[in-house]
């Protein structure tokens, strides 16, 4: 990055004017700090952006995927990119942690989107909160399609009594890309809520997500 003028070098740039300043690229960038023969380290930056469709996709890339990418093929590099990542996706879940959730769903939905919204399989997940709806656990408990025959109530039900939550709120994911809950998806939410009543566990929401997109039941009327 040498031989950009000074006020363009994303690491100048971030210290001169802050973060708000910079594009992801740039950001990335700074992270990456080379790139490599043929290819300047924003291009390289901006190409590992698109080939996750973005840093919501890309906190979710594992060690394997990122050495697919040429320009990260050593350890190093890859494992400052993964330990980045990691970072942030645990000052999100400490953000959750540390106060009710629903006083700010949007860090709700990124979060589940982090974990579940670029999977190419379908997952369904419950978040388990305290009697202050913090966060005390989220866990992933089935894959495939959500119907009543893939989803057992009985088991969000112990995994409830395990944590002694007082509420929950549940998420999967739509690989399709169309986050609009199906009559299968409000069926099984009418269950568990029956199911986890039993125990006077409320169930707060059910998030639907998928990349760059997501859909939140109780704001839309269901609940």
């Amino acid at each position: 990055m040498h031989h950009l003028p000074v006020e363009s070098r994303p690491r100048e740039k971030l210290l001169q004017r802050g973060a708000e300043a910079l594009s992801d690229a740039e950001l990335m960038a700074i992270v990456l700090r080379t790139g490599m023969v043929g290819k300047n380290v924003l291009t390289l930056a901006q190409e590992l952006l698109d080939r996750f469709g973005g840093v919501s996709g890309l906190l979710n890339a594992n060690a394997a995927e990122l050495k697919t990418i040429k320009g990260l093929g050593g350890p190093a590099k890859r494992a400052l990119v993964l330990a980045v990542l990691a970072l942030s996706r645990r000052a999100l879940a400490e953000q959750l942690k540390a106060g009710p959730a629903f006083e700010d769903p949007k860090s709700v939905k990124q979060y589940v989107q982090l974990h579940l919204g670029h999977k190419t399989h379908e997952v369904f997940a419950v978040l388990f909160l305290n009697a202050q709806h913090r966060l005390m656990a989220m866990e992933e408990l089935f894959r495939g399609s959500l119907t009543q025959t893939s989803v057992y109530p009985r088991e969000v039900v112990q995994r409830a009594l395990h944590h002694q939550a007082a509420a929950v709120i549940l998420a999967h994911n739509h690989p399709s890309g169309h986050v609009k809950p199906s009559p299968a998806d409000l069926k099984i939410t009418e269950a568990l809520k029956a199911a986890l009543a039993l125990l006077d566990v409320r169930v707060l929401d059910h998030l639907i997500v998928a990349p760059g997109l997501s859909y939140s039941m109780a704001e839309n009327g269901h609940f």
